[in-house]
């Protein structure tokens, strides 16, 4: 079987392959003429350097000195070159880096020519070798940016060919995606005009691409360059700018291209691959995260780690994001196996279900989790396991007990029991000011939460948010299928509003949230402003192919028309991260939850979970452990 060798890197000394030649004879010729290039260039700069001392009377010129002193200065001049690297093909070919060894070695040879020149009597003027370092750099670099702009232009891709693209920013994000486009031959995309708000880079071009204005002119930059795609390239642009941006590209009839916010990122380049059409997510809760790698690889990196409901919608993407740390151990516990498979999956590519650290189990067992704590001994514990849809636990609040309130406070025995360093609760914008049997039970796993950390030696906290993008069950998924379907849209109220947050950077402050000190509070997700929900319905109606209607349905049992973060008396402390707030939580002793009785009728059953979620703090003894 015969191999193709692979192609080499652009920008390279094996750039350029001989017929014939073996890759090493063609990288050696293309460092030998660098170096023979930076040669010329010397002895054209020693040449004219003279011939200006002397006014430009070339009979004044001693042209046997020059050549013999440009001889001399090569072999030096290759030596310290080799010494920086310069001639090793260490750095792509005209790059700052090249240009910064090709200045160091300029700085070194001058000198040592200037010292054998006076050993070998004085060949040419001295000031003559001064200003011929000065011109050699100058040669040097212009040769290599030559070649440079030579290569760059035969790998632009043809405007016939590509789609014209506006691209709005002009920061690194663009500049990045700018140079990923003009470097592709293959690319899909051709930029021609960039867009800023920023006055001082009215005059900026980057590689050829000219700002042109504001995002307030886009529609004439539009049409001034016959542009198809306007592509919003600034990676913390927020959902308010996309939705603005998007807003204003519609009277254009121009495609609305992102690149990925920074949280999908996560601290790679931007590439043309990258680029992708505007989602609802981008819409409704795209923001930049912030977060303390340091902190948070203090409490997880080398510790076991173990994360309930991993198979849902946030324990996967916990479980996805933890594994970014370097964990010890990372348990993943679900009582659904198909759950554990695709988040396995998701992470390895295989799916095997053959890992011990993959645990299927009920949070409802006692015994079941005693067992795993006991196996797998974890330091951390996000728990993320709950039941969620606010219209089922109204009908079933015994569910909601069984689940939500008594499983999680199984869990935090058992973490107790087991000598848990930290633990965190998933909790919900429903749990502020309830108003619903999931909020009422969300709440209480807050105050229980609050009393295993005064009952105990390590952290535990709860994370309050609102709903997730891409979540199982949210209103953007339920709209989506709706839409599938031909409609209607149905929407509870005209004017009802909620709070929307990417999945992923609600975990990442999920994550950070883990690595703050914390006395048992309630840690509450900063999730930007609310959203109209008929506006999400709107805009999702307008999108399809066909006519949906949207219908109101009222609100259901339970529901707000508008959701809240925090509680009527609840202070919006951030302390320690600008999006995070921490807000002090009543404790309430686990002993109260034998005031529960799964088999009550469901109006009472629901009113001591209101009393139980609203009552002041009840004391928190050490017996924590032995309450039931």
């Amino acid at each position: 079987m015969q191999l193709r060798s692979a192609a080499p890197p652009e920008d390279t000394d094996a750039g350029i392959r001989w017929p014939g030649t073996p890759l090493i004879r063609t990288i050696l010729f293309g460092r030998s003429a660098r170096a023979g290039v930076d040669a010329l260039a010397l002895a054209a700069a020693l040449l004219i350097a003279t011939v200006l001392r002397h006014d430009g009377d070339l009979a004044e010129v001693h042209l046997t000195g020059v050549l013999a002193l440009a001889a001399v200065g090569a072999v030096v001049q290759t030596a310290v070159g080799l010494r920086f690297g310069l001639y090793t093909g260490r750095w792509a070919y005209g790059c700052f880096e090249e240009i910064l060894a090709l200045a160091k070695t300029v700085a070194v040879t001058t000198p040592v020519l200037f010292v054998l020149d006076t050993l070998l009597g004085r060949l040419v003027p001295r000031s003559a070798i001064i200003a011929a370092g000065l011109i050699a750099l100058v040669l040097a670099a212009g040769a290599r940016y030559s070649v440079r702009l030579t290569r760059d232009q035969r790998l632009r891709p043809s405007p016939a060919e590509g789609g014209r693209v506006v691209v709005m920013g002009a920061g690194e994000g663009a500049t990045q995606v700018v140079r990923a486009m003009l470097r592709d031959p293959a690319s899909p995309y051709v930029p021609v005009a960039l867009l800023d708000d920023d006055p001082a880079k009215r005059t900026l071009q980057i590689m050829g691409v000219p700002v042109a204005g504001t995002r307030h002119a886009l529609a004439q930059v539009v049409s001034r360059f016959e542009a198809d795609v306007v592509l919003i390239a600034i990676p913390s642009a927020g959902a308010e700018l996309v939705r603005e941006l998007t807003e204003l590209a519609g009277p254009a009839g121009v495609e609305v291209k992102v690149v990925p916010p920074v949280v999908e990122l996560f601290g790679r380049t931007v590439s043309v691959g990258d680029i992708r059409p505007v989602t609802h997510a981008d819409l409704l809760g795209r923001r930049e995260i912030g977060i303390d790698l340091a902190a948070i690889a203090g409490y997880l990196a080398g510790r076991r780690v173990l994360v309930t409901g991993a198979g849902g919608s946030i324990g996967s993407e916990l479980c996805r994001q933890v594994m970014r740390f370097s964990p010890a151990a990372l348990v993943m516990l679900d009582r659904d196996e198909s759950g554990l498979h695709a988040v396995q999956l998701s992470m390895d590519g295989r799916g095997l279900l053959d890992d011990r650290n993959l645990v299927v189990a009920d949070i409802r067992d006692q015994q079941r989790l005693d067992e795993v704590f006991a196996e797998h001994r974890p330091q951390v514990v996000f728990h993320a396991a709950a039941l969620k849809h606010l219209p089922l636990l109204e009908m079933h609040p015994s569910e909601a007990l069984k689940t939500n309130i008594l499983g999680t406070y199984q869990i935090l025995q058992t973490a107790l029991r087991h000598g848990v360093e930290r633990l965190v609760n998933i909790s919900t914008d429903k749990a502020a000011d309830p108003g619903s049997v999931l909020g009422y039970s969300k709440r209480i796993t807050e105050r229980l939460t609050a009393a295993a950390d005064q009952a105990g030696d390590g952290t535990f906290c709860s994370v309050r948010f609102g709903n997730v993008l891409g979540s199982r069950g949210s209103v953007l998924t339920a709209f989506a299928a709706q839409v599938e379907s031909g409609g209607p849209i149905t929407v509870t109220h005209p004017e009802v509003s909620r709070y929307f947050m990417t999945v992923q950077e609600a975990v990442r402050l999920v994550v950070q949230a883990g690595a703050l000190d914390s006395a048992g509070e309630v840690l509450v997700l900063d999730m930007g402003e609310p959203v109209r929900i008929a506006d999400v319905a709107r805009r999702l109606a307008d999108a399809a192919e066909r006519p949906i209607p949207i219908v109101y349905t009222g609100l259901r049992p339970g529901e707000k028309m508008h959701e809240s973060l925090f509680g009527a008396n609840e202070p919006d402390l951030r302390p320690n991260h600008p999006l995070i707030s921490q807000v002090p939580v009543p404790p309430l002793d686990g002993a109260a939850l034998s005031l529960l009785i799964p088999t009550a009728s469901r109006p009472e059953l629901t009113a001591v979970m209101r009393w139980l979620a609203e009552s002041p703090a009840l004391s928190v003894a050490r017996q924590f452990l032995k309450a039931s």
